[in-house]
Protein backbone atom coordinates (compact mmCIF):
# COMPACT_ATOMS: atom_id res chain seq x y z
CA UNK A 1 0.00 0.00 0.00
CA UNK A 2 1.60 3.66 -0.94
CA UNK A 3 1.55 6.63 1.26
CA UNK A 4 -1.65 8.49 2.26
CA UNK A 5 -1.73 11.39 4.49
CA UNK A 6 -4.29 13.72 5.53
CA UNK A 7 -4.56 17.87 4.65
CA UNK A 8 -5.51 19.76 7.46
CA UNK A 9 -5.41 23.86 7.49
CA UNK A 10 -7.04 25.71 10.91
CA UNK A 11 -9.99 27.84 9.91
CA UNK A 12 -12.71 30.10 11.21
CA UNK A 13 -10.58 32.03 12.83
CA UNK A 14 -12.30 35.35 12.24
CA UNK A 15 -15.16 37.07 14.49
CA UNK A 16 -17.50 39.44 14.09
CA UNK A 17 -16.66 41.81 11.24
CA UNK A 18 -13.43 40.49 11.41
CA UNK A 19 -12.18 38.27 8.79
CA UNK A 20 -8.78 35.91 8.70
CA UNK A 21 -7.91 33.51 5.77
CA UNK A 22 -9.48 32.31 2.79
CA UNK A 23 -11.25 29.32 4.35
CA UNK A 24 -13.37 29.00 1.04
CA UNK A 25 -10.63 28.69 -0.96
CA UNK A 26 -8.63 26.02 1.49
CA UNK A 27 -11.76 24.04 1.54
CA UNK A 28 -11.13 23.16 -1.65
CA UNK A 29 -7.67 21.74 -0.99
CA UNK A 30 -7.64 20.25 1.96
CA UNK A 31 -9.07 17.18 3.37
CA UNK A 32 -9.33 18.18 7.14
CA UNK A 33 -10.81 21.42 8.79
CA UNK A 34 -9.34 22.36 12.35
CA UNK A 35 -12.27 24.78 13.45
CA UNK A 36 -11.61 27.31 16.04
CA UNK A 37 -13.98 27.44 18.83
CA UNK A 38 -14.42 31.07 19.86
CA UNK A 39 -12.29 31.39 22.69
CA UNK A 40 -9.01 32.35 20.45
CA UNK A 41 -11.34 32.41 17.25
CA UNK A 42 -14.42 32.48 16.45
CA UNK A 43 -17.67 33.24 17.07
CA UNK A 44 -21.27 31.24 16.50
CA UNK A 45 -21.72 32.89 12.97
CA UNK A 46 -17.99 32.20 11.99
CA UNK A 47 -18.22 28.39 13.03
CA UNK A 48 -21.73 27.68 11.56
CA UNK A 49 -20.65 29.28 8.35
CA UNK A 50 -17.10 27.17 8.12
CA UNK A 51 -19.16 23.94 9.18
CA UNK A 52 -21.46 24.64 6.23
CA UNK A 53 -18.37 25.07 4.02
CA UNK A 54 -17.16 21.39 5.51
CA UNK A 55 -20.39 19.91 4.43
CA UNK A 56 -20.53 22.03 1.36
CA UNK A 57 -17.12 20.83 -0.08
CA UNK A 58 -16.83 17.38 1.57
CA UNK A 59 -14.08 18.28 4.42
CA UNK A 60 -13.74 16.58 7.47
CA UNK A 61 -14.57 18.81 10.38
CA UNK A 62 -12.57 18.88 13.63
CA UNK A 63 -12.48 21.41 16.83
CA UNK A 64 -9.53 23.59 17.04
CA UNK A 65 -9.85 24.70 20.98
CA UNK A 66 -7.23 27.11 22.58
CA UNK A 67 -6.41 29.28 25.53
CA UNK A 68 -9.31 31.79 26.40
CA UNK A 69 -6.98 34.47 24.49
CA UNK A 70 -9.28 36.34 22.11
CA UNK A 71 -6.64 39.36 21.88
CA UNK A 72 -3.95 37.43 22.25
CA UNK A 73 -5.27 34.77 19.60
CA UNK A 74 -3.99 31.89 21.75
CA UNK A 75 -0.63 32.18 21.26
CA UNK A 76 0.26 33.77 24.59
CA UNK A 77 0.52 31.12 27.56
CA UNK A 78 -1.62 31.52 30.49
CA UNK A 79 -0.90 29.76 33.97
CA UNK A 80 -3.84 27.07 34.75
CA UNK A 81 -4.72 25.14 37.84
CA UNK A 82 -5.47 21.46 37.79
CA UNK A 83 -8.73 20.68 35.81
CA UNK A 84 -9.20 24.07 33.97
CA UNK A 85 -7.64 23.41 30.15
CA UNK A 86 -10.02 19.85 30.90
CA UNK A 87 -13.06 21.98 31.36
CA UNK A 88 -12.02 24.64 28.59
CA UNK A 89 -11.88 21.64 25.79
CA UNK A 90 -15.14 20.55 27.13
CA UNK A 91 -16.79 23.58 26.65
CA UNK A 92 -15.21 24.39 23.19
CA UNK A 93 -15.75 20.79 21.66
CA UNK A 94 -19.40 20.76 22.60
CA UNK A 95 -19.91 24.06 21.08
CA UNK A 96 -18.40 23.05 17.79
CA UNK A 97 -20.39 19.74 17.61
CA UNK A 98 -23.59 21.34 17.98
CA UNK A 99 -23.32 22.97 14.75
CA UNK A 100 -21.46 19.96 13.15
CA UNK A 101 -24.62 18.07 14.09
CA UNK A 102 -27.29 20.19 13.12
CA UNK A 103 -25.89 20.29 9.59
CA UNK A 104 -25.84 16.67 9.48
CA UNK A 105 -21.87 15.82 10.01
CA UNK A 106 -19.61 14.22 12.20
CA UNK A 107 -17.06 16.01 14.21
CA UNK A 108 -13.69 13.79 13.10
CA UNK A 109 -10.95 14.86 15.37
CA UNK A 110 -9.75 17.91 17.85
CA UNK A 111 -6.84 19.62 17.68
CA UNK A 112 -5.50 22.20 20.09
CA UNK A 113 -4.45 25.70 18.99
CA UNK A 114 -1.53 27.91 19.57
CA UNK A 115 0.08 28.05 22.66
CA UNK A 116 -1.98 25.28 24.21
CA UNK A 117 -0.50 22.95 21.90
CA UNK A 118 2.88 23.90 22.23
CA UNK A 119 2.43 23.38 25.74
CA UNK A 120 0.57 20.05 25.47
CA UNK A 121 3.38 19.08 23.46
CA UNK A 122 6.05 19.28 26.51
CA UNK A 123 3.94 19.02 29.39
CA UNK A 124 2.16 15.85 30.61
CA UNK A 125 -0.82 17.27 32.90
CA UNK A 126 -2.11 19.55 30.34
CA UNK A 127 -1.60 16.61 27.47
CA UNK A 128 -3.55 14.29 29.75
CA UNK A 129 -6.15 16.67 30.38
CA UNK A 130 -6.87 17.46 27.02
CA UNK A 131 -6.93 13.47 26.07
CA UNK A 132 -9.17 12.68 29.36
CA UNK A 133 -11.88 15.54 28.04
CA UNK A 134 -11.86 14.19 24.30
CA UNK A 135 -12.12 10.99 25.67
CA UNK A 136 -14.85 11.73 27.80
CA UNK A 137 -16.84 14.23 25.36
CA UNK A 138 -16.70 11.38 22.40
CA UNK A 139 -14.06 8.63 22.82
CA UNK A 140 -14.30 8.03 18.81
CA UNK A 141 -13.01 11.41 18.30
CA UNK A 142 -9.35 11.30 17.01
CA UNK A 143 -6.83 13.51 19.05
CA UNK A 144 -4.37 15.37 17.06
CA UNK A 145 -0.70 16.38 18.47
CA UNK A 146 2.93 17.05 17.64
CA UNK A 147 4.37 13.69 15.61
CA UNK A 148 6.88 12.32 18.86
CA UNK A 149 5.27 14.69 21.60
CA UNK A 150 3.26 14.46 24.92
CA UNK A 151 0.05 14.87 23.31
CA UNK A 152 -0.41 11.81 21.11
CA UNK A 153 1.24 9.70 23.95
CA UNK A 154 -1.20 11.08 26.41
CA UNK A 155 -4.34 10.40 24.22
CA UNK A 156 -3.09 6.56 23.72
CA UNK A 157 -2.75 5.94 27.37
CA UNK A 158 -6.59 7.27 27.75
CA UNK A 159 -7.36 4.56 24.47
CA UNK A 160 -8.09 7.44 22.11
CA UNK A 161 -6.81 7.36 17.89
CA UNK A 162 -4.43 9.53 17.93
CA UNK A 163 -3.11 11.36 14.69
CA UNK A 164 0.67 12.59 14.80
CA UNK A 165 0.90 16.20 12.97
CA UNK A 166 3.75 17.45 11.09
CA UNK A 167 4.02 21.40 10.41
CA UNK A 168 5.46 21.80 6.44
CA UNK A 169 5.18 25.71 6.99
CA UNK A 170 7.32 26.09 10.19
CA UNK A 171 10.51 25.56 10.98
CA UNK A 172 11.72 22.90 13.46
CA UNK A 173 14.09 23.01 16.65
CA UNK A 174 16.35 20.00 16.71
CA UNK A 175 14.46 18.01 19.47
CA UNK A 176 11.72 18.00 16.72
CA UNK A 177 9.35 21.18 18.19
CA UNK A 178 8.72 24.05 16.22
CA UNK A 179 11.07 26.87 16.13
CA UNK A 180 9.27 29.93 18.11
CA UNK A 181 8.00 32.69 15.58
CA UNK A 182 9.69 35.20 17.24
CA UNK A 183 12.69 33.59 15.36
CA UNK A 184 13.44 34.58 12.04
CA UNK A 185 12.60 31.63 9.44
CA UNK A 186 10.60 30.10 11.83
CA UNK A 187 7.13 30.54 9.18
CA UNK A 188 8.10 29.33 5.77
CA UNK A 189 5.86 30.49 2.46
CA UNK A 190 8.14 29.37 -0.34
CA UNK A 191 5.30 26.96 -2.23
CA UNK A 192 7.87 25.27 -4.03
CA UNK A 193 9.87 25.02 -0.89
CA UNK A 194 7.42 23.40 1.55
CA UNK A 195 5.63 21.04 -0.99
CA UNK A 196 9.56 19.53 -1.48
CA UNK A 197 9.44 19.69 1.95
CA UNK A 198 6.39 17.87 2.14
CA UNK A 199 7.10 14.96 -0.13
CA UNK A 200 10.59 14.71 1.55
CA UNK A 201 8.72 13.75 4.72
CA UNK A 202 6.73 11.50 3.45
CA UNK A 203 9.29 9.12 1.10
CA UNK A 204 12.26 9.39 3.79
CA UNK A 205 10.36 10.71 7.07
CA UNK A 206 12.83 13.11 8.14
CA UNK A 207 12.85 16.74 7.92
CA UNK A 208 15.96 19.39 8.34
CA UNK A 209 16.33 21.08 11.58
CA UNK A 210 16.86 25.11 11.90
CA UNK A 211 20.53 24.44 12.54
CA UNK A 212 20.67 21.36 9.52
CA UNK A 213 20.70 18.20 10.92
CA UNK A 214 17.73 15.66 10.27
CA UNK A 215 15.64 14.46 12.53
CA UNK A 216 13.13 11.64 12.09
CA UNK A 217 9.33 12.15 12.18
CA UNK A 218 6.63 10.27 11.70
CA UNK A 219 2.95 12.54 10.02
CA UNK A 220 -0.76 11.04 9.72
CA UNK A 221 -1.52 14.60 9.06
CA UNK A 222 0.56 17.67 7.51
CA UNK A 223 -0.41 21.24 8.44
CA UNK A 224 -1.06 24.22 6.14
CA UNK A 225 -1.76 27.38 8.41
CA UNK A 226 -4.72 29.08 6.84
CA UNK A 227 -3.72 32.97 8.09
CA UNK A 228 -0.69 32.35 6.54
CA UNK A 229 -0.33 34.62 3.51
CA UNK A 230 -0.86 32.74 0.22
CA UNK A 231 -2.18 29.83 2.19
CA UNK A 232 -4.56 28.25 -0.45
CA UNK A 233 -1.40 28.68 -3.34
CA UNK A 234 0.92 26.86 -0.56
CA UNK A 235 -1.96 24.00 0.50
CA UNK A 236 -2.52 23.55 -3.71
CA UNK A 237 1.04 23.50 -4.47
CA UNK A 238 1.85 20.74 -1.66
CA UNK A 239 -1.53 18.32 -2.92
CA UNK A 240 -0.15 18.86 -6.00
CA UNK A 241 3.44 17.61 -5.29
CA UNK A 242 2.34 14.92 -2.77
CA UNK A 243 -0.38 13.29 -5.80
CA UNK A 244 2.35 13.37 -8.26
CA UNK A 245 4.92 11.56 -5.91
CA UNK A 246 2.16 8.86 -5.57
CA UNK A 247 1.02 9.90 -1.88
CA UNK A 248 -2.80 9.76 -1.43
CA UNK A 249 -4.04 12.44 0.34
CA UNK A 250 -7.36 11.71 2.33
CA UNK A 251 -9.46 12.63 5.35
CA UNK A 252 -7.36 12.08 8.77
CA UNK A 253 -10.22 9.01 9.74
CA UNK A 254 -8.96 7.32 6.24
CA UNK A 255 -5.60 7.38 7.26
CA UNK A 256 -5.46 6.62 11.07
CA UNK A 257 -7.32 3.61 10.34
CA UNK A 258 -6.32 0.02 11.79
CA UNK A 259 -2.88 -0.82 12.55
CA UNK A 260 -1.59 3.23 12.60
CA UNK A 261 -2.10 4.27 16.57
CA UNK A 262 1.33 4.40 17.67
CA UNK A 263 2.92 7.56 19.04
Amino acid sequence: MGAIVDLNADMGEGFGTYTKGDDAGLMGVVTSANIACGFHAGDPHVMHRTVGLCADKGVAPGAHPGFPDLLGFGRRNLETDEGQVYDWMLYQIGALDAFVRAQGLRLQHVKPHGALYNRAAGDPRLAREIAEAVRDYDPDLILMGLAGSELPRAGLAVGLTVAREAFLDRAYMPDGTLASRKLPGAVLSDPDLVARRAVAMCTSRRVTAVDGTEIPIQADSFCVHGDSPGAVALAASVRKALEEAGVRVAPLAEVVGAGRRQA
